[in-house]
């Protein structure tokens, strides 16, 4: 399967492509942000430190960087929509593993259903964001990518509060009632607990292989041609390797540092609260809060991308904005900190938006192994949450958010020089 820039302008034209991966934007929030409650679940009930725990992320988003380029070879041979079907059956695959992971508490197990369903999800990913950057105008891509994000984000608002009611709707009293059990009635408790997710990814399973059978029967357009209309071909005709594209390899690099801001701001945030002695009952919520402020930042995008704020500008600014709310969370304490820890998600919104048509722009044929590369970048949040559980472990979970100032000076760099670097001796 290859891409192409369709001349599908006005909004009626691509409103039924974008209907429908719009839902599919929705599974990939649900299934994603799932991460934030599996966190505290699964260090609770395998008796895991900080570090062990965030290997629930790092599982799940190395799938990416292992099975992008796989994945692009897979939707070469099977078409988008085939491509799409076979993603959600996959991660239908790695939600049925739960069962067995959850019966025999298995640590291992459970990382490697999260990994089959990163998989999946990196299928899905790989065909379905070059398809909606390039079905539009380029100017308007991050509105159009803000949209889904909504539909993402909600879902991730959405998600944590269900399992949570399933897994730890007596969370405190649960953690309270393991005090002083020994070790037998310590493990038949635990046991119970681990089981309690099974219910869910039933249902889960059950509704992924619905959805990818109703992809395979909707009317979702192919795409034939590997073209992209806004090209600067003499650029294009001196560049031989997917490397000869400064802006596309730096937008790889700030994608790395971006989703692993994300996944910190989603996925540690319950975490942090628990450490800073906030309930459990109160704490298994902050991760709907962190997908709230990105709904909002979306709806912001949407609003003001690209009649009154052109999208490299919404990308500077949402990494001012992630600056200082890092700031504020190292500086106040209590629920104050936990506050700004939410806003990250509100400074996160456009940034995703913004980096993939800035990326992609000019890269002609280039585009599809573009686009797996910058899927490949998604590895950040397997790679960054795990140094903050390090820095949590040693320091404190607070001090640890200090790794968010790098990864936002990293986006502010791209947003003002790296986007436009057209060669590697600084040529522009």
């Amino acid at each position: 399967m290859t891409l192409t820039h369709i001349p599908l302008k006005s909004e009626k034209s691509y409103l039924l492509p974008m209907i429908i991966i719009s839902a599919l934007f929705f599974i990939f929030g649900f299934v994603t942000w799932l991460n934030g409650i599996l966190i505290p679940y699964l260090k609770i009930a395998c008796e895991l430190t900080n570090f062990e725990a965030l290997l629930v992320a790092f599982a799940f988003y190395i799938a990416y960087t292992v099975m992008a380029l796989p994945s692009a070879w897979v939707l070469e041979r099977t078409g988008l929509k085939n491509g799409m079907m076979i993603g959600l059956f996959v991660i239908a695959i790695g939600t049925l593993m739960f069962i067995p992971a959850a019966y025999t508490r298995t640590y291992w197990a459970f990382l490697m259903a999260l990994f089959v369903m990163g998989t999946g999800l990196a299928v899905l990913q790989t065909a379905s964001n070059p398809y909606i950057t390039i079905i539009g105008p380029r100017e308007s891509a991050a509105r159009r990518i803000s949209i889904l994000g909504i539909c993402n984000k909600m879902a991730g608002a959405i998600a944590p509060l269900v399992l949570a009611y399933y897994i730890f709707n007596d969370g405190d009293a649960f953690i309270k009632s393991l005090e002083g059990l020994d070790v037998t009635a310590r493990a038949m408790a635990l046991d119970t607990l681990a089981t309690r997710v099974i219910n869910p990814y039933i249902f889960m399973t059950i509704v992924l292989v619905f959805m990818g059978i109703g992809v395979r029967l909707s009317p979702l357009p192919e795409l034939e041609k590997e073209q992209d209309s806004d090209v600067n071909e003499s650029l294009l005709e001196s560049k031989k390797s997917i490397f000869a594209f400064p802006h596309l390899i730096l937008g790889v690099i700030t994608l790395f540092f971006y989703v692993g801001a994300e996944v910190i701001a989603g996925d540690t945030i319950i975490r942090y609260g628990l450490s800073i002695g906030i309930t459990m009952d109160d704490a298994k919520a902050f991760t709907s809060y962190t997908m709230i402020a990105m709904v909002v930042g979306y709806i912001l995008g949407i609003i003001l991308i690209p009649k009154y704020l052109d999208q490299r500008k919404a990308l500077m600014i949402s990494a001012v904005l992630g600056i200082i709310f890092t700031i504020g969370a190292l500086l106040t304490t209590g629920i104050n900190s936990v506050f700004f820890v939410a806003l990250f998600g509100f400074a996160n919104a456009i940034v995703w938006p913004a980096i993939w048509p800035l990326a992609l722009h000019n890269l002609g044929s280039f585009i599809s192994k573009g686009s797996a590369l910058l899927i490949m970048a998604i590895s950040g949040g397997a790679i960054l949450p795990l140094i903050w559980g390090k820095f949590s472990d040693i320091y404190s979970s607070q001090q640890a958010y200090l790794i968010m100032i790098p990864c936002y000076f990293i986006i502010l760099y791209y947003s003002i020089w790296g986007y436009k670097l057209t060669s590697w001796n600084r040529k522009y």
